[in-house]
């Protein structure tokens, strides 16, 4: 962001956009904070992951025209669970409500595909900076299952 430019605030208008060569550059330089590192893998990775996995679909998240996060999801239209892979909105635009716009997006997205009836995330049950509670927020609930020693939540479409 040029120094000409405002950060966006809490009314900015979110949006899930396709990464291109072109807009690749300042997902691939975003962070979260020092205590969230652990929790999520950073944008490079998940954007090589996803190229390497047909049925990865993954977006920019937008506040107005300034990104401020990333998003992914495993689109298999054959079953009717669908996976929030990875979610991370970058650590100067946390708080501010896009993760939770974002989510709302990608919902409505997972609505669309075939035979949807729900969407798991998981997540590392850190004590610092656990999600949980801002999944729980978004209706999520726990399900009493472990992925790869993450705890799996559960949102009835």
């Amino acid at each position: 962001m040029t120094e000409d430019m405002q950060k966006p605030g809490r009314d900015a208008v979110v949006s899930l956009r396709e990464i291109t060569q072109e807009t690749l550059r300042p997902f691939l330089k975003m962070k979260v904070a020092e205590s969230q590192q652990k929790m999520v893998a950073n944008n490079a990775v998940s954007i090589a992951q996803a190229h390497f996995e047909p049925k990865a679909w993954f977006r920019g998240i937008y506040a107005d025209e300034t990104p401020v996060g990333f998003i992914m999801l495993f689109d298999d239209p054959d079953k009717p669970v669908y996976f929030l892979w990875r979610l991370l909105v970058a650590e100067e635009y946390q708080g501010l409500g896009y993760g939770r716009q974002a989510i709302a997006h990608l919902v409505e997205y997972v609505k669309t595909r075939p035979n949807a009836t729900e969407l798991l995330v998981s997540h590392v049950p850190e004590l610092t900076g656990n999600p949980g509670p801002f999944y729980a927020k978004l209706g999520f609930e726990y399900t009493g299952e472990e992925d790869d020693e993450e705890l799996v939540m559960r949102l009835k479409l």
